[in-house]
Protein backbone atom coordinates (compact mmCIF):
# COMPACT_ATOMS: atom_id res chain seq x y z
CA UNK A 1 0.00 0.00 0.00
CA UNK A 2 1.17 3.47 -0.61
CA UNK A 3 1.92 4.20 2.74
CA UNK A 4 4.08 1.14 3.16
CA UNK A 5 5.64 1.77 -0.02
CA UNK A 6 6.60 5.37 1.26
CA UNK A 7 7.91 4.10 4.25
CA UNK A 8 10.41 2.00 2.42
CA UNK A 9 11.18 4.60 0.27
CA UNK A 10 12.44 7.10 3.09
CA UNK A 11 16.06 6.28 3.19
CA UNK A 12 16.83 8.32 6.65
CA UNK A 13 19.18 6.82 9.26
CA UNK A 14 16.31 7.57 11.56
CA UNK A 15 12.72 7.73 11.29
CA UNK A 16 9.70 6.96 13.43
CA UNK A 17 5.91 5.62 12.23
CA UNK A 18 3.56 6.89 14.46
CA UNK A 19 0.31 4.33 13.23
CA UNK A 20 -3.09 2.98 13.71
CA UNK A 21 -2.99 -0.65 14.42
CA UNK A 22 -2.36 -3.13 11.84
CA UNK A 23 -1.77 -0.43 8.89
CA UNK A 24 0.64 -3.03 7.69
CA UNK A 25 4.47 -0.62 8.63
CA UNK A 26 5.96 -4.12 10.71
CA UNK A 27 5.26 -6.06 7.91
CA UNK A 28 6.70 -3.89 5.37
CA UNK A 29 9.77 -3.38 7.70
CA UNK A 30 10.64 -6.94 7.79
CA UNK A 31 10.11 -6.63 3.80
CA UNK A 32 13.21 -4.10 3.99
CA UNK A 33 15.05 -5.65 6.77
CA UNK A 34 14.82 -8.94 4.70
CA UNK A 35 16.59 -7.22 1.98
CA UNK A 36 19.43 -5.49 4.01
CA UNK A 37 20.41 -8.47 5.61
CA UNK A 38 20.83 -10.85 2.49
CA UNK A 39 22.54 -8.13 0.84
CA UNK A 40 25.91 -8.30 0.53
CA UNK A 41 28.21 -5.43 2.29
CA UNK A 42 28.81 -4.11 -1.22
CA UNK A 43 25.05 -3.70 -1.23
CA UNK A 44 24.32 -2.10 1.72
CA UNK A 45 23.67 -5.21 3.77
CA UNK A 46 23.98 -5.00 7.28
CA UNK A 47 23.00 -7.08 10.34
CA UNK A 48 18.89 -6.04 11.88
CA UNK A 49 18.21 -6.43 15.52
CA UNK A 50 14.24 -6.40 16.26
CA UNK A 51 13.45 -5.42 19.61
CA UNK A 52 9.77 -5.97 20.06
CA UNK A 53 7.59 -5.09 23.69
CA UNK A 54 6.64 -8.74 23.88
CA UNK A 55 8.64 -12.35 22.90
CA UNK A 56 5.53 -13.41 21.07
CA UNK A 57 6.08 -10.21 18.90
CA UNK A 58 9.65 -11.10 18.04
CA UNK A 59 8.62 -14.53 16.67
CA UNK A 60 5.65 -13.01 14.17
CA UNK A 61 7.73 -10.29 13.30
CA UNK A 62 11.19 -13.14 12.21
CA UNK A 63 8.09 -15.52 10.98
CA UNK A 64 7.29 -12.56 8.64
CA UNK A 65 11.48 -12.26 8.04
CA UNK A 66 11.55 -15.74 6.81
CA UNK A 67 8.42 -15.90 4.62
CA UNK A 68 10.49 -12.70 2.54
CA UNK A 69 12.92 -14.97 2.81
CA UNK A 70 11.79 -17.29 0.70
CA UNK A 71 9.67 -15.57 -1.85
CA UNK A 72 11.84 -12.45 -2.28
CA UNK A 73 15.70 -13.60 -1.42
CA UNK A 74 15.19 -16.63 -2.67
CA UNK A 75 16.69 -18.38 0.76
CA UNK A 76 15.24 -21.10 2.51
CA UNK A 77 15.72 -19.77 6.32
CA UNK A 78 15.71 -21.56 9.45
CA UNK A 79 14.64 -19.32 12.46
CA UNK A 80 16.65 -20.63 15.61
CA UNK A 81 15.67 -19.92 18.91
CA UNK A 82 18.73 -19.34 20.63
CA UNK A 83 20.00 -18.00 24.48
CA UNK A 84 21.43 -13.85 24.28
CA UNK A 85 23.47 -13.12 26.64
CA UNK A 86 21.78 -9.94 27.83
CA UNK A 87 25.26 -8.20 29.40
CA UNK A 88 23.73 -5.39 32.12
CA UNK A 89 25.16 -2.06 32.96
CA UNK A 90 26.52 -3.18 36.27
CA UNK A 91 27.84 -6.37 34.83
CA UNK A 92 25.41 -8.81 35.32
CA UNK A 93 24.38 -11.17 32.84
CA UNK A 94 21.22 -12.94 32.54
CA UNK A 95 20.54 -15.37 29.32
CA UNK A 96 17.65 -14.14 27.56
CA UNK A 97 15.41 -16.64 24.66
CA UNK A 98 15.55 -14.76 21.33
CA UNK A 99 15.05 -15.89 17.36
CA UNK A 100 17.53 -15.21 14.48
CA UNK A 101 17.95 -15.73 11.05
CA UNK A 102 21.11 -16.12 9.20
CA UNK A 103 21.37 -15.53 5.70
CA UNK A 104 23.97 -16.63 3.23
CA UNK A 105 25.41 -13.01 3.24
CA UNK A 106 27.38 -13.38 6.43
CA UNK A 107 24.31 -10.87 8.03
CA UNK A 108 21.77 -11.90 10.01
CA UNK A 109 17.98 -11.00 11.36
CA UNK A 110 17.88 -11.10 15.11
CA UNK A 111 14.69 -10.46 17.67
CA UNK A 112 15.22 -9.81 21.07
CA UNK A 113 13.74 -8.34 24.42
CA UNK A 114 13.15 -4.77 25.41
CA UNK A 115 16.14 -4.42 27.53
CA UNK A 116 18.19 -1.48 26.75
CA UNK A 117 21.55 -3.72 27.92
CA UNK A 118 20.97 -6.34 24.86
CA UNK A 119 22.26 -4.38 22.19
CA UNK A 120 24.83 -2.39 23.66
CA UNK A 121 28.00 -2.74 21.18
CA UNK A 122 26.24 -4.45 18.52
CA UNK A 123 25.71 -2.65 15.13
CA UNK A 124 23.54 -2.33 12.47
CA UNK A 125 19.64 -1.22 11.99
CA UNK A 126 17.17 -1.36 15.28
CA UNK A 127 13.99 -1.73 14.64
CA UNK A 128 11.72 -1.26 17.81
CA UNK A 129 8.53 -2.00 17.29
CA UNK A 130 5.77 -0.73 19.69
CA UNK A 131 7.77 1.57 21.04
CA UNK A 132 5.27 3.10 23.42
CA UNK A 133 4.13 -0.12 25.25
CA UNK A 134 8.27 -0.79 26.12
CA UNK A 135 9.22 -0.45 30.02
CA UNK A 136 11.68 1.70 29.58
CA UNK A 137 11.87 3.39 25.50
CA UNK A 138 14.41 6.10 26.97
CA UNK A 139 16.95 3.72 27.54
CA UNK A 140 16.55 1.69 24.54
CA UNK A 141 16.92 4.72 21.89
CA UNK A 142 19.89 5.81 24.23
CA UNK A 143 21.43 2.37 24.26
CA UNK A 144 20.96 2.28 20.26
CA UNK A 145 22.61 5.76 19.28
CA UNK A 146 26.44 4.60 19.61
CA UNK A 147 24.73 2.42 16.54
CA UNK A 148 24.60 5.44 14.21
CA UNK A 149 28.65 6.34 13.97
CA UNK A 150 29.47 3.54 12.13
CA UNK A 151 26.45 4.12 9.81
CA UNK A 152 23.91 2.28 11.61
CA UNK A 153 19.65 2.87 11.60
CA UNK A 154 17.02 3.45 14.11
CA UNK A 155 13.53 2.89 13.05
CA UNK A 156 10.86 3.49 15.95
CA UNK A 157 7.11 2.14 14.86
CA UNK A 158 4.32 2.22 17.46
CA UNK A 159 0.65 2.87 18.16
CA UNK A 160 0.03 5.11 20.89
CA UNK A 161 -0.14 4.63 24.64
CA UNK A 162 -0.68 8.15 26.24
CA UNK A 163 -0.25 11.69 25.70
CA UNK A 164 2.38 11.50 28.39
CA UNK A 165 4.32 8.18 27.18
CA UNK A 166 7.91 8.81 26.13
CA UNK A 167 7.40 7.93 22.29
CA UNK A 168 4.82 10.91 22.36
CA UNK A 169 7.52 12.71 23.86
CA UNK A 170 9.90 11.72 20.89
CA UNK A 171 7.58 12.26 18.44
CA UNK A 172 6.99 16.22 19.98
CA UNK A 173 10.49 16.62 20.11
CA UNK A 174 10.85 15.48 16.30
CA UNK A 175 8.28 17.75 14.97
CA UNK A 176 9.91 20.68 17.11
CA UNK A 177 13.18 19.56 15.21
CA UNK A 178 14.94 19.10 18.48
CA UNK A 179 15.52 15.46 17.35
CA UNK A 180 16.58 14.41 13.42
CA UNK A 181 13.95 11.37 13.42
CA UNK A 182 11.62 11.49 10.14
CA UNK A 183 7.85 10.88 11.50
CA UNK A 184 5.52 9.01 9.10
CA UNK A 185 1.66 9.71 10.30
CA UNK A 186 -0.06 6.54 9.19
CA UNK A 187 -3.63 6.82 11.24
CA UNK A 188 -6.28 3.76 10.09
CA UNK A 189 -7.96 5.86 8.05
CA UNK A 190 -4.95 6.58 5.96
CA UNK A 191 -4.41 2.63 5.60
CA UNK A 192 -8.13 1.81 4.46
CA UNK A 193 -7.94 4.64 2.04
CA UNK A 194 -4.70 3.64 0.45
CA UNK A 195 -6.20 -0.08 -0.13
CA UNK A 196 -6.33 -2.29 3.68
CA UNK A 197 -9.78 -3.21 3.43
CA UNK A 198 -9.00 -4.66 -0.39
CA UNK A 199 -5.98 -6.37 0.68
CA UNK A 200 -8.22 -7.98 2.96
CA UNK A 201 -11.24 -9.08 0.54
CA UNK A 202 -8.31 -10.44 -1.59
CA UNK A 203 -6.86 -12.34 1.12
CA UNK A 204 -10.28 -13.35 2.29
CA UNK A 205 -11.61 -14.23 -1.25
CA UNK A 206 -14.41 -11.67 -0.89
CA UNK A 207 -16.03 -8.95 -3.61
CA UNK A 208 -14.60 -5.13 -2.29
CA UNK A 209 -17.55 -3.00 -3.07
CA UNK A 210 -17.49 0.85 -1.23
CA UNK A 211 -20.70 -0.06 0.75
CA UNK A 212 -18.75 -3.49 1.97
CA UNK A 213 -15.41 -0.81 3.07
CA UNK A 214 -17.74 1.66 4.90
CA UNK A 215 -19.82 -1.20 6.99
CA UNK A 216 -16.29 -2.85 7.91
CA UNK A 217 -14.80 0.18 8.93
CA UNK A 218 -17.77 1.37 10.77
CA UNK A 219 -18.22 -2.13 12.97
CA UNK A 220 -14.73 -1.97 13.38
CA UNK A 221 -14.78 1.58 14.95
CA UNK A 222 -18.20 0.33 16.58
CA UNK A 223 -16.75 -2.28 18.45
CA UNK A 224 -15.18 0.04 20.98
CA UNK A 225 -18.21 1.04 21.93
CA UNK A 226 -18.07 4.32 24.03
CA UNK A 227 -14.50 3.95 24.35
CA UNK A 228 -13.84 6.70 22.22
CA UNK A 229 -10.29 7.73 23.51
CA UNK A 230 -9.33 4.50 23.10
CA UNK A 231 -10.53 4.08 19.51
CA UNK A 232 -9.01 7.67 18.53
CA UNK A 233 -5.62 6.41 20.60
CA UNK A 234 -5.57 2.88 18.25
CA UNK A 235 -7.03 3.74 15.29
CA UNK A 236 -6.61 7.37 14.39
CA UNK A 237 -2.95 7.39 16.25
CA UNK A 238 -4.47 10.39 18.46
CA UNK A 239 -3.08 9.97 22.08
CA UNK A 240 -5.47 9.62 25.10
CA UNK A 241 -5.86 12.48 27.21
CA UNK A 242 -4.37 14.39 24.49
CA UNK A 243 -7.38 17.19 24.90
CA UNK A 244 -7.19 19.86 26.58
CA UNK A 245 -5.11 22.93 26.83
CA UNK A 246 -1.05 22.38 25.36
CA UNK A 247 0.00 25.37 27.94
CA UNK A 248 -0.73 25.74 31.89
CA UNK A 249 -0.13 29.74 32.76
CA UNK A 250 2.62 29.24 34.76
CA UNK A 251 4.76 28.06 31.83
CA UNK A 252 3.24 31.37 29.75
CA UNK A 253 3.90 33.43 32.48
CA UNK A 254 7.24 31.98 32.81
CA UNK A 255 8.08 32.94 29.69
CA UNK A 256 7.08 36.50 29.56
CA UNK A 257 8.86 39.55 29.52
CA UNK A 258 9.30 42.18 32.54
CA UNK A 259 6.03 44.21 32.82
CA UNK A 260 5.85 47.33 29.82
CA UNK A 261 9.46 45.84 28.14
CA UNK A 262 7.37 45.04 25.16
CA UNK A 263 5.35 47.66 23.55
CA UNK A 264 2.15 46.57 22.43
CA UNK A 265 0.36 49.16 19.82
CA UNK A 266 -3.22 48.58 19.39
CA UNK A 267 -5.47 50.71 16.48
CA UNK A 268 -9.05 50.21 16.49
CA UNK A 269 -10.80 51.96 13.26
CA UNK A 270 -15.00 52.81 13.06
CA UNK A 271 -16.79 51.24 10.67
CA UNK A 272 -17.17 54.16 8.60
CA UNK A 273 -12.58 54.83 7.93
CA UNK A 274 -13.12 52.15 5.33
CA UNK A 275 -15.25 54.88 2.82
CA UNK A 276 -13.12 57.45 3.92
CA UNK A 277 -11.50 58.81 0.67
CA UNK A 278 -8.28 57.22 -0.05
CA UNK A 279 -5.67 60.28 0.63
CA UNK A 280 -7.34 60.65 4.38
CA UNK A 281 -7.25 56.91 4.66
CA UNK A 282 -3.77 56.99 4.22
CA UNK A 283 -2.82 60.15 5.81
CA UNK A 284 -4.31 58.99 9.05
CA UNK A 285 -2.30 55.15 8.76
CA UNK A 286 0.98 57.43 8.33
CA UNK A 287 0.15 59.25 11.29
CA UNK A 288 -0.62 56.29 13.33
CA UNK A 289 2.50 54.90 11.82
CA UNK A 290 4.98 57.33 12.78
CA UNK A 291 3.43 58.32 16.14
CA UNK A 292 2.63 54.69 17.61
CA UNK A 293 5.38 52.72 15.38
CA UNK A 294 8.42 54.41 13.99
CA UNK A 295 9.52 55.17 17.68
CA UNK A 296 9.29 51.60 18.07
CA UNK A 297 11.10 50.36 15.62
CA UNK A 298 14.19 52.63 15.80
CA UNK A 299 14.94 51.09 19.23
CA UNK A 300 15.56 47.73 17.94
CA UNK A 301 18.92 45.94 17.68
CA UNK A 302 20.60 46.59 14.20
CA UNK A 303 22.81 43.37 14.95
CA UNK A 304 20.34 41.02 15.74
CA UNK A 305 18.21 39.31 13.35
CA UNK A 306 14.73 39.83 13.05
CA UNK A 307 11.52 37.59 11.95
CA UNK A 308 7.31 38.15 11.82
CA UNK A 309 4.33 36.23 12.11
CA UNK A 310 1.22 37.70 11.08
CA UNK A 311 -2.50 36.51 12.05
CA UNK A 312 -5.18 37.80 9.72
CA UNK A 313 -8.65 39.00 10.00
CA UNK A 314 -10.83 41.94 8.60
CA UNK A 315 -13.67 42.33 11.10
CA UNK A 316 -14.64 40.50 14.37
CA UNK A 317 -11.09 39.19 15.29
CA UNK A 318 -7.35 41.09 15.47
CA UNK A 319 -5.04 41.44 13.26
CA UNK A 320 -1.68 40.41 15.23
CA UNK A 321 1.72 41.30 13.90
CA UNK A 322 4.67 40.04 16.21
CA UNK A 323 8.28 40.77 15.98
CA UNK A 324 10.57 38.78 17.60
CA UNK A 325 14.42 38.86 17.97
CA UNK A 326 16.17 35.68 17.49
CA UNK A 327 19.26 36.28 20.16
CA UNK A 328 22.37 34.87 20.02
CA UNK A 329 21.43 32.52 22.30
CA UNK A 330 18.59 31.37 20.10
CA UNK A 331 16.19 32.64 22.27
CA UNK A 332 13.54 34.56 20.03
CA UNK A 333 12.56 37.30 22.18
CA UNK A 334 8.92 39.46 20.84
CA UNK A 335 10.00 42.96 20.75
CA UNK A 336 6.70 44.52 19.55
CA UNK A 337 3.11 43.38 18.90
CA UNK A 338 0.79 45.63 16.72
CA UNK A 339 -2.97 44.66 17.11
CA UNK A 340 -5.30 46.33 14.58
CA UNK A 341 -8.91 45.77 14.62
CA UNK A 342 -11.26 46.80 11.59
CA UNK A 343 -8.80 48.05 9.68
CA UNK A 344 -9.25 48.05 6.12
CA UNK A 345 -7.22 45.67 4.25
CA UNK A 346 -4.71 48.43 2.45
CA UNK A 347 -4.14 50.15 5.33
CA UNK A 348 -3.54 46.99 7.01
CA UNK A 349 -1.05 46.33 3.72
CA UNK A 350 0.44 50.06 4.95
CA UNK A 351 1.05 49.17 8.19
CA UNK A 352 2.71 45.86 7.97
CA UNK A 353 4.95 47.04 4.88
CA UNK A 354 5.61 50.50 7.71
CA UNK A 355 6.77 47.97 10.10
CA UNK A 356 8.39 45.52 7.97
CA UNK A 357 10.65 47.81 6.45
CA UNK A 358 11.65 48.73 9.34
CA UNK A 359 13.26 45.51 11.15
CA UNK A 360 16.41 45.55 11.08
CA UNK A 361 18.35 41.96 9.65
CA UNK A 362 14.49 41.42 8.67
CA UNK A 363 15.18 37.73 7.88
CA UNK A 364 12.01 36.46 7.54
CA UNK A 365 7.95 36.41 7.71
CA UNK A 366 5.29 34.32 8.10
CA UNK A 367 1.85 35.12 6.83
CA UNK A 368 -1.72 33.64 7.56
CA UNK A 369 -2.55 33.06 3.76
CA UNK A 370 -6.14 31.40 4.80
CA UNK A 371 -9.65 32.97 3.83
CA UNK A 372 -9.14 36.90 3.08
CA UNK A 373 -5.80 36.79 4.14
CA UNK A 374 -4.06 35.51 1.64
CA UNK A 375 -4.35 38.63 -0.27
CA UNK A 376 -2.11 40.43 2.37
CA UNK A 377 0.23 37.58 2.37
CA UNK A 378 0.15 37.56 -1.25
CA UNK A 379 1.49 41.51 -1.35
CA UNK A 380 3.59 40.82 0.94
CA UNK A 381 5.37 38.27 -0.75
CA UNK A 382 5.44 40.24 -3.97
CA UNK A 383 6.88 43.11 -1.92
CA UNK A 384 9.79 41.09 -0.15
CA UNK A 385 10.46 38.01 -1.84
CA UNK A 386 11.80 34.66 -0.68
CA UNK A 387 11.89 35.98 2.89
CA UNK A 388 8.25 35.81 2.97
CA UNK A 389 6.08 32.41 3.75
CA UNK A 390 2.71 32.12 3.07
CA UNK A 391 0.91 29.83 5.05
CA UNK A 392 -2.58 27.91 4.91
CA UNK A 393 -3.31 27.27 8.61
CA UNK A 394 -4.42 23.80 8.36
CA UNK A 395 -4.92 20.61 10.35
CA UNK A 396 -1.65 20.05 8.48
CA UNK A 397 0.54 22.53 9.73
CA UNK A 398 -1.11 22.67 13.17
CA UNK A 399 0.12 18.70 13.29
CA UNK A 400 3.41 19.82 12.08
CA UNK A 401 4.56 22.94 13.42
CA UNK A 402 2.70 23.62 16.98
CA UNK A 403 4.66 20.96 18.83
CA UNK A 404 7.82 23.11 18.09
CA UNK A 405 6.22 26.19 20.04
CA UNK A 406 4.93 24.59 22.64
CA UNK A 407 8.22 23.03 23.20
CA UNK A 408 9.71 26.28 23.51
CA UNK A 409 7.40 27.27 26.29
CA UNK A 410 9.58 23.91 28.34
CA UNK A 411 12.98 24.68 27.44
CA UNK A 412 12.76 29.09 27.31
CA UNK A 413 13.64 29.83 23.68
CA UNK A 414 10.57 32.09 23.40
CA UNK A 415 9.93 35.33 25.14
CA UNK A 416 6.65 37.18 24.79
CA UNK A 417 4.68 40.55 26.12
CA UNK A 418 3.24 40.23 30.08
CA UNK A 419 -0.21 40.98 28.92
CA UNK A 420 -3.37 39.64 29.60
CA UNK A 421 -4.60 39.52 26.53
CA UNK A 422 -1.80 37.85 25.15
CA UNK A 423 -1.94 35.39 28.27
CA UNK A 424 -5.50 34.67 27.85
CA UNK A 425 -4.63 33.81 24.11
CA UNK A 426 -2.04 31.14 24.89
CA UNK A 427 -4.52 29.92 27.32
CA UNK A 428 -6.56 29.25 24.24
CA UNK A 429 -4.42 26.80 22.52
CA UNK A 430 -6.09 23.09 22.85
CA UNK A 431 -5.07 19.61 21.90
CA UNK A 432 -8.22 19.24 19.52
CA UNK A 433 -8.31 15.70 18.18
CA UNK A 434 -4.50 15.48 19.01
CA UNK A 435 -3.92 18.86 17.04
CA UNK A 436 -2.83 21.58 18.84
CA UNK A 437 -4.60 24.36 17.97
CA UNK A 438 -7.46 27.17 19.02
CA UNK A 439 -10.71 25.31 18.86
CA UNK A 440 -12.82 26.95 16.40
CA UNK A 441 -15.39 28.22 18.53
CA UNK A 442 -13.28 29.66 21.07
CA UNK A 443 -13.71 32.84 21.74
CA UNK A 444 -12.80 35.63 24.94
CA UNK A 445 -13.27 39.08 25.47
CA UNK A 446 -10.02 41.18 25.37
CA UNK A 447 -9.10 44.03 27.90
CA UNK A 448 -11.28 46.65 25.57
CA UNK A 449 -14.01 44.29 25.75
CA UNK A 450 -13.57 42.99 21.89
CA UNK A 451 -13.95 39.50 20.74
CA UNK A 452 -10.21 37.54 20.70
CA UNK A 453 -9.71 34.49 19.11
CA UNK A 454 -6.26 33.85 20.24
CA UNK A 455 -4.56 35.63 17.59
CA UNK A 456 -1.66 36.74 19.57
CA UNK A 457 -1.15 32.62 19.89
CA UNK A 458 -1.23 32.52 16.08
CA UNK A 459 0.68 35.53 15.63
CA UNK A 460 3.48 34.24 17.70
CA UNK A 461 3.83 30.57 16.33
CA UNK A 462 3.62 31.81 12.73
CA UNK A 463 6.74 34.01 13.87
CA UNK A 464 8.23 30.99 15.74
CA UNK A 465 7.95 28.60 12.66
CA UNK A 466 9.83 31.50 10.23
CA UNK A 467 12.85 31.66 12.67
CA UNK A 468 13.30 27.90 11.78
CA UNK A 469 13.60 28.00 8.64
CA UNK A 470 16.58 28.47 6.29
CA UNK A 471 15.38 32.13 4.97
CA UNK A 472 17.78 34.28 2.91
CA UNK A 473 18.69 37.81 4.95
CA UNK A 474 18.82 40.58 2.73
CA UNK A 475 19.55 44.41 3.07
CA UNK A 476 20.01 47.72 1.47
CA UNK A 477 21.67 50.76 1.38
CA UNK A 478 20.28 53.72 -0.72
CA UNK A 479 22.68 56.05 -2.52
CA UNK A 480 20.97 59.03 -0.59
CA UNK A 481 22.25 57.29 2.94
CA UNK A 482 25.59 57.14 1.29
CA UNK A 483 26.19 59.95 -0.10
CA UNK A 484 25.36 61.44 3.22
CA UNK A 485 27.87 59.30 5.53
CA UNK A 486 25.45 56.19 6.07
CA UNK A 487 23.37 58.36 8.34
CA UNK A 488 20.13 56.64 9.67
CA UNK A 489 18.16 59.41 9.95
CA UNK A 490 18.88 60.43 6.61
CA UNK A 491 18.07 57.27 5.27
CA UNK A 492 14.34 57.18 7.40
CA UNK A 493 13.42 60.56 6.29
CA UNK A 494 14.51 59.98 2.20
CA UNK A 495 11.87 57.01 2.39
CA UNK A 496 9.28 59.53 3.81
CA UNK A 497 10.04 61.70 1.16
CA UNK A 498 9.31 58.87 -1.12
CA UNK A 499 12.31 58.94 -2.70
CA UNK A 500 12.56 54.73 -2.73
CA UNK A 501 11.20 53.92 -6.08
CA UNK A 502 10.59 50.35 -4.86
CA UNK A 503 7.53 51.99 -2.23
CA UNK A 504 6.46 54.71 -4.49
CA UNK A 505 2.28 55.05 -3.40
CA UNK A 506 2.95 53.62 -0.19
CA UNK A 507 3.21 55.30 3.28
CA UNK A 508 6.84 56.91 2.58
Amino acid sequence: MRHQAEWLEDKSDLKIAEKGRRTGITFAEALDDTLIAAAARSAGGDNVFYIGDTKDKGREFIGYVAHFAKTVADELAAIEEFLFEDQRADGTTQHISAFRIRFASGFRVEALSSRPENIRGLQGVVVIDEAAFHQDVRGVLDAVNALLIWGGKIRVISTHNGVLNPFNELIREARAGKVPFKVHFIPFSKAVENGLFQRVCMIKGIEWTPETEAEWEAKIRGSYGTRQDKMRQELDAIPAEAEGAALTRVQIEACMAKPGAVPIVRWACTDDFKNAPEHIRKADTLDFCNAKLRPVLATLNPLRQHVFGEDFARKGDLTVIKVFEVGPDLVRRCKLVVELRNVPFDQQRDVLFFVVDRIPRMAGGALDATGNGAYLAEKASQQYGPSIIEVSLSQAWYKAEMPAYIEAFSDGTIELARDDDILRDHQALQYVGGVIKIPDNHSTKGADGFDRHGDSAVAGALAFFVSRQDLPEFGYTPASALENGGDDDDFDESRSRGLDPVHQGGLY
